[in-house]
């Protein structure tokens, strides 16, 4: 199986002349958008977009603006593919104002969409695809990816928090020959999430080094990296996937640091 990571965090995966995309982002500007003038001159990730008009299917971690963008999906999706998402969270609009946007925009792209419970498979192509445990920073509802094709395992874990799941997912559906793991340990203070919380929404370079290990990881990609700082609001570690290259060798990790449009090749080992 063929990985190209595609920015911030996005992935294709190619088997067998099929691809399935994850997360894939196109307007990255978009995200912080509804904060105005506040959110102006935050530093946004490089993205490169996946192969267009190809992908049997797009898998979305959750239905937050920079992991569920609907242009992005829509342009990848072959004719009849599909778009797998977590279950719905449900509540008030208070409740569901973090995924508003992106639930908006992908409500009129007309996309066939499938939402998966944690630990259900679907078969797509010569792909098996997985709903994990994830936990979410804000609460939303949010799964992990598991895609196994050609004897080979990755398993994407969106922007996480760290949770104790990863053995359970270790014992059940390792190893995994890559796993994308999110590095940037924002802090957020969003309006509709008061009080706010000190603590990260989504793992750091040490926790996410932790669940590498945890995971057997036999690559541990940092992704989640490098884009997005506005003060007050999302404040990211500074320097995280160098961090977290460090982390993960301390704890014998193999950690493979991609540039946007990078590629790795995963091949089963007799």
């Amino acid at each position: 199986m063929r990985l190209r990571w595609l920015g911030w965090a996005g992935v294709e995966l190619e088997a067998d002349g099929a691809t399935v995309v994850i997360d894939p982002l196109d307007d990255p500007g978009a995200v912080f958008a509804p904060f105005g003038e506040r959110s102006a001159g935050t530093p946004l990730p490089d993205v490169v977009p996946p192969t267009a008009g190809r992908a049997l299917a797009g898998l979305v971690t959750h239905l937050h603006r920079d992991h569920a963008d609907a242009a992005a999906l829509k342009a990848a999706l072959a004719p009849g593919g599909r778009v797998f998402e977590p279950p719905a969270g449900g509540g008030d609009e208070l409740e569901q104002l973090g995924v508003a946007q992106a639930e908006s925009e992908l409500a009129v792209t007309g996309l066939d969409r499938t939402r998966l419970d944690p630990w259900s498979s679907v078969e797509v192509g010569p792909f098996t695809v997985t709903a994990l445990p994830s936990v979410d920073g804000l609460g939303d509802p949010q799964v992990a990816w598991l895609v196994e094709a050609e004897g080979t395992r990755v398993l994407h874990l969106g922007d996480t928090i760290f949770h104790g799941y990863w053995w359970r997912m270790a014992r059940r559906h390792g190893p995994f020959d890559a796993v994308l793991v999110p590095v940037n340990g924002a802090v957020v203070r969003f309006p509709h999430r008061r009080p706010a919380s000190p603590l990260p929404a989504a793992m750091g370079p040490a926790h996410a080094a932790i669940a590498a290990e945890i995971l057997g990881a036999k690559t541990a990609i940092p992704i989640h990296s490098d884009g997005y700082e506005i003060g007050g609001i999302y404040e990211p570690v500074a320097d995280a996937t160098e961090r977290f290259a460090a982390e993960a060798g301390e704890r014998g990790v193999h950690a493979r640091v991609l540039d946007p449009g990078g590629a790795i090749e995963l091949v089963a080992v007799a």
